[in-house]
């Protein structure tokens, strides 16, 4: 069987994105937040409103069947902002590779004129970089102080 949101990760797509509470699978209880901004080869702004519409459709089918979530998206005409929730089985980097790959490929397809007026013939559409941030629960000094002070609490159970 499936992870469970404490029901389950199909069902989480109703769920909102202030929704913290953690998804339990058959091993492991997770939550795990990803902010990831693409952004267009050298910076142009190709992506008309209509693309950046389709390529979050795109986007939010390819996380999808990955098994996670694209909580919300957003961006302007020369990159995309988008905050994926996922499971521990997703490898981000290769995520990231086939939601740029597919991406690229279909709005390259759907909207040539708009492409070519930046690129000409060459079939590019993002740049190689990314930025991908974990995102969510506590800050990192709140982390970091849990974790120092963990020897002082061993004695007590």
């Amino acid at each position: 069987n499936g992870p469970t949101l404490l029901g389950s990760f199909g069902s989480m797509q109703a769920q909102p994105v202030s929704d913290l509470r953690f998804i339990s699978g058959s091993h492991c209880v997770f939550r795990l937040w990803y902010h990831l901004i693409i952004v267009t080869k050298y910076r142009r702004a190709v992506l008309t409103p209509a693309m950046g519409a389709r390529c979050d459709e795109l986007v939010r089918a390819i996380v999808a069947t990955n098994g996670g979530r694209l909580a919300e998206a957003n961006g302007e005409a020369d990159h995309r902002h988008f905050l994926l929730d996922l499971p521990p089985h997703c490898q981000p980097s290769r995520l990231v590779g086939a939601i740029k790959t597919a991406t690229s490929r279909v709005l390259r397809r759907e909207y040539p004129a708009e492409v070519r007026r930046w690129y000409r013939a060459k079939p590019v559409l993002w740049s190689r970089s990314y930025c991908l941030l974990s995102a969510g629960g506590a800050p990192l000094a709140v982390i970091r102080s849990y974790i120092e002070n963990q020897s002082l609490h061993e004695h007590e159970f």
